[in-house]
Formats: C-alpha cells, sequence, structure tokens
C-alpha cells in the first residue's frame, strides 16, 4: 500500500497524468524513475537553500523557521520548474527536436547546480573555513589594534616625547645619583679612589659631595612627579578614547565569531582557501570543482532520463489525445468565425440572411412553385 502511494507521488512529479500512466504497465517503471529523479533533485535544492538562509537570519530568534520556510519553497520551485520542463519534451517528435526543447534547462541546470552546491560546499568544508576564519579575525584584530595605537599616538605625540625625555633624564639622573651615594659612602669611611680624598670623617669633601647628592635628588624627585603626572594623564586619555579595551581575542573568542560568521565571510573563507598556492588549497579546488560538477550531472539528470528514454505507449496516447483536442478546437473556431463574419457584415436592424423557399423564386420563363 505504501510502495502504490509512493509510485503515484512520484508519477505525479513526472510531469505525465497519472491516468494515463496507469493505463499502461510498461511505463509504470520509467516514469518511476524520472518522477523519482526530479524529486530527489528538488529535495537536494531544499537542503541547500534553507542551509544557505541559515546563515544568513544566524542569531535571529527565528533564524530556522525561516530557514525551512525558504528551502521549502525552493524546493517547491525547483520541483515544479523540471517537472514543467521535463513534461514540455515530446518524445514522439525527432531527437533534435526534443534536445530544443530541453536546452533551457540544461542551462538552468548549469546556474541551478552552481547555487545548490555551494551552501553544500560550505559545510563540507566547515572545519577548513573554520581555521581560515579564525586567521582572518585574528589578523584584522591586530591590524585594528595598531591603527588605534598609531593614531593614539600622533594625537598625544607632544606628551608621549615628553615622558620620553623625562624618562630618559631620570633613568641618567638616578644612575648618577647612585653613583654619587656611593663615592659619598667612601668618602666619610676614608676609602681613597681617584674621586675621594682618602680622608676619614665628615670632612669638607664629604658635605660638597653630599650637597651635589641633594640637588640631584630634588631634580629626581621633580622629574619622578611629573613623569607620574603625565603617565596619569595618559592612562586617562586611553581610557576616554578605548584604547584599553583594545585587546587580542581569546581562542573562545575566536571560535564563538567564527561559529556565528555569516553566508558572506564564509564564502569568503571558501574561495580564499581554494585560491591559496598551497597543495591543501589546490586539492579543495579540485574537489569544489568535482562537486559542482557532480551536481551539475545531477540537475540534468531529470532531462538526461527524460531524453534517454524511448517513446512509450503513454507518449503516443498523450500525442494523438493532443492532435485530436486541437483539431476538435481548430473546427470549432473556424465556424464560430463564420457565424462571427456573417453576424458582422448584416445591416443593422435587418434579419440575418438566410436561403428562401424556391416557392418564392420564378425561372426566366416565368413560372413558380
Amino acid at each position: 500500500m505504501i510502495f502504490l502511494r509512493l509510485q503515484r507521488f512520484f508519477w505525479m512529479c513526472a510531469g505525465t497524468p497519472v491516468s494515463i500512466i496507469e493505463k499502461y504497465p510498461t511505463d509504470h517503471s520509467k516514469y518511476f524513475g524520472i518522477g523519482a529523479t526530479i524529486f530527489f533533485t528538488a529535495l537536494f535544492a531544499a537542503l541547500s537553500g534553507g542551509y544557505a538562509i541559515y546563515f544568513v537570519f544566524a542569531g535571529s530568534a527565528y533564524g530556522e523557521w525561516w530557514s525551512l520556510l525558504f528551502g521549502l519553497i525552493w524546493g517547491l520551485a525547483i520541483l515544479n520548474l523540471d517537472r514543467s520542463i521535463v513534461s514540455g519534451i515530446n518524445k514522439t517528435s525527432k531527437g533534435l527536436k526534443q534536445f530544443l526543447q530541453a536546452s533551457p534547462r540544461l542551462v538552468f541546470a548549469v546556474l541551478i547546480a552552481v547555487v545548490i552546491a555551494r551552501p553544500l560546499e560550505l559545510k563540507i568544508f566547515d572545519k577548513e573555513i573554520h581555521e581560515q576564519l579564525r586567521a582572518r579575525y585574528l589578523s584584522e584584530q591586530k591590524e585594528r589594534i595598531v591603527k588605534v595605537q598609531q593614531s593614539f599616538t600622533e594625537k598625544y605625540a607632544i606628551e608621549l616625547a615628553q615622558i620620553k625625555t623625562f624618562q630618559e633624564e631620570y633613568d641618567k639622573l638616578s644612575s648618577e645619583v647612585n653613583r654619587l651615594r656611593e663615592e659619598l659612602k667612601q668618602e666619610v669611611f676614608g676609602s681613597r679612589t681617584s674621586t675621594t680624598s682618602g680622608v676619614q670623617g665628615y670632612g669638607t669633601y664629604a658635605k660638597n659631595k653630599e650637597m651635589v647628592v641633594t640637588a640631584k635628588q630634588t631634580r629626581l624627585e621633580f622629574l619622578a612627579s611629573q613623569l607620574a603626572e603625565l603617565h596619569g594623564y595618559m592612562s586617562r586619555q586611553k581610557a576616554a578614547e578605548g584604547i584599553n579595551n583594545q585587546m587580542m581575542l581569546t581562542d573562545e573568542s575566536l571560535d564563538r565569531k567564527a561559529a556565528f560568521a555569516g553566508f558572506a565571510d564564509r564564502n569568503w573563507a571558501l574561495a580564499e582557501l581554494t585560491h591559496s598556492s598551497s597543495d591543501v588549497s589546490r586539492s579543495s579546488a579540485n574537489a569544489i570543482i568535482f562537486i559542482t560538477m557532480l551536481f551539475i550531472v545531477f540537475e540534468c539528470a531529470p532531462l538526461i532520463v527524460k531524453l534517454l528514454a524511448d517513446a512509450g505507449p503513454s507518449d503516443v496516447d498523450i500525442r494523438e489525445s493532443e492532435s485530436r483536442i486541437i483539431s476538435e478546437l481548430i473546427n470549432n473556431t473556424s465556424s464560430f468565425s463564420t457565424q462571427r463574419n456573417a453576424r458582422e457584415y448584416q445591416r443593422p436592424g435587418s434579419k440575418i440572411l438566410t436561403r428562401r423557399p424556391r416557392k418564392y423564386y420564378s425561372n426566366t420563363r416565368g413560372w413558380r412553385r
């Protein structure tokens, strides 16, 4: 029972009236195969279209429902297109004429195959695309941080230059103060060097060195206060302009961003993956070409099955029925046109001219009937 319903469903997909197919058992399997091919072509189209729309509405509240609705509509559109064109091929015609009838569908097959194959290719190379997107987002984040820092540096060039000058002086002076303190200690303890007198105790030389150390220490404290003030100002400006928020993305952030990437980003990643010069990219490019060719053949399958199939009894029956109906319509139309012409040439208010009985006419001899 289930098989019979499935068989009738595939017959309907074939585009030929079920009542005609039922009359000829030899055509049952042929139209079953044609209808099944058309149905599965539309099914793959629905899956591909739904998967593509899923990325368009990814993250929205009703994204799954929108993708399901579009996939259903897209599949029905492809089913109707295949069904109408396959049913329009006249098997009683010559082979060249059949091919010309199917030629528009062959053009559509290439376009539809590319549209169907692309979303499925995105799914097949999902892991590679994920890694490609991670690398892209990381590179973009680095470039963004560099640009922001360059802009900040150009904007506060004077303050940064002043900080650099003060810092260099502070480092140099700090080193000098430490050296002078060591010399003062040696002077007090009487250690004789090239810079000390060698006299033990807190004498004149020790006092002079202490005064120098005190002066330099005062300058060092001034530089430290100035640096602290400038660093505080720059920190406040960084926070105000969002410099501190610019940081490298973590692995979790990269994975999450790549997982919610849109169709355009994933399509770009696949193109980058196939146009690179590495061996992996060339292998992926070849795989994509074969996948696209496979879908082109699959899209052309309904036409190929129809064209390769021999003309059966149902095809002859359909051809004779069409010829008979067209002949009857032509005859009825001719009769209708004759009556219409008679009405058009009739004078307004006059009766339709009909042939009078012979008794109202006389011949040349003058007698009447």
